[in-house]
């Protein structure tokens, strides 16, 4: 059995702009959900999100005029990639053609997509421009990258709304076990703050209309929708005696992958967390570890009332009386929730749990909810020895992907 390790790790998210700025903040609770800057809102239901502030770096493209040319989500997503692969060292020329990437995203360009449509209603279709299908399909993130970075493995993206990242990340690990690759760098990123996107959230009443920084509060009474945020998250995923042959630092074992569908509803999750619960529980299994092994679960946490009530009952289903004794934390009440980039930077603040001995509270914690009666670690993160975690995601259209990481013992 190709057992798979986790050798490299970058994000940009609106609490900072690399892992050790994002580390910082979510240790500290720091809450990076504000008023929308990205477009004029205020007509809108809703006016919060979690943005990425203050971002121009376009170091990691080798020919930044292509940067100009590409959809937001793609320089994010190309930015957490380029620092994941530094992070993990290796000399790519030596790997290329057993190094791969599955890169995803959950909405993709559509910031992109409608600034073209104005263009193409106000000034007719020569004017739109030639790059419009490169900036705005999903698979030219994972595409682009390997060009610039000469990664010659396996090559694709997944798109499974708010499981994307998370599915991108198992899949990943599942084409190194079958031997076609040796590393893959996998993850998610999004850039949805946009007029479009916002208007069918709202008005599929999925949103938070508190409008104010405590909007996203996963597991509390008063929870009302999520709240949107953006960013990249990316790992770098390596075959165990490769990495140890390469002398590569090793943030975890990622031990057990799980999927699953609800077959349910277009968006609204299982009432029961029916497919939530048989994610864990096939995760935990490919992982061969019981439930007692896990001190933490990072939730999928979405701060929406089905949702985080549903997700409650699966984690007590699946883990039995050993629920009432683990810590069960949501990243989304600091960042917002990045969607289809929202499982990968989840994996990246649990791994710094593992390697910290703290895990980050889940903020704006204010009234308790009898349904969900687990422990949250409320407002202030805690000290704690973490061997094994497991992280979920779950997504429109029925999509449940779970990933299990354990500390690596050499």
């Amino acid at each position: 059995m190709r057992r798979i390790v986790i050798t490299g790790l970058g994000t940009v998210n609106p609490l900072g702009h690399d892992v050790e700025s994002t580390w910082d903040a979510l240790a500290k609770g720091v809450n990076g959900v504000g008023a929308v800057t990205r477009f004029d809102a205020s007509t809108y239901p809703t006016k919060v999100a979690g943005e990425v502030k203050g971002f121009d770096d376009l170091s990691s493209f080798k020919d930044s005029k292509m940067a100009s040319r590409l959809d937001r989500y793609q320089i994010l997503g190309h930015h957490a990639a380029a620092k994941a692969l530094a992070d993990c060292g290796v000399d790519v020329e030596k790997v290329a053609e057993r190094f791969g990437a599955i890169l995803g995203t959950g909405i993709g360009a559509m910031a992109t997509i409608t600034e073209q449509q104005r263009i193409l209603d106000a000034r007719g279709c020569k004017r739109v421009t030639p790059f419009l299908i490169p900036a705005s399909i999903p698979n030219m993130l994972s595409g682009y990258f390997s060009i610039e970075y000469g990664l010659k493995g396996p090559n694709l993206a997944i798109v499974t709304a708010c499981a994307t990242a998370n599915h991108s990340i198992g899949e990943a690990a599942e084409i190194i076990k079958r031997g076609d690759a040796d590393l893959m760098i996998a993850g998610g990123a999004e850039a949805a703050i946009a007029e479009l996107t916002f208007a069918g959230f709202c008005n599929m009443k999925a949103m938070s209309t508190r409008n104010d920084e405590t909007a996203s509060r996963p597991f509390d009474l008063g929870r009302d929708g999520f709240v949107m945020g953006e960013g990249a998250a990316v790992v770098v995923l390596e075959e165990l005696e490769h990495a140890k042959a390469r002398g590569a630092k090793i943030y975890g074992e990622l031990a057990g992958f799980g999927q699953s569908a609800d077959a349910y509803h277009l968006t609204a999750p299982h009432p029961e967390g029916e497919g939530g619960y048989r994610a864990m529980k096939m995760a935990l299994e490919k992982a061969c570890m019981n439930p007692s092994d896990v001190q933490l679960v990072n939730a999928h946490g979405t701060s929406t009332p089905l949702g985080d009530k549903g997700e409650t009952g699966a984690i007590k289903r699946c883990f039995g009386d050993h629920a009432s004794k683990i810590m069960v934390h949501s990243t989304k009440s600091l960042a917002g929730h990045l969607l289809g980039a929202a499982g990968s930077l989840e994996l990246i603040a649990a791994l710094m749990a593992i390697h910290k001995g703290i895990v980050h509270p889940t903020i704006n914690q204010f009234e308790r909810d009898p349904d969900c009666d687990l422990d949250y670690v409320p407002n202030t993160a805690r000290e704690a020895k973490v061997d094994a975690f497991l992280s979920n995601s779950f997504g429109f259209g029925g999509h449940n992907a779970t990933l299990v990481v354990r500390r690596y013992v050499g």
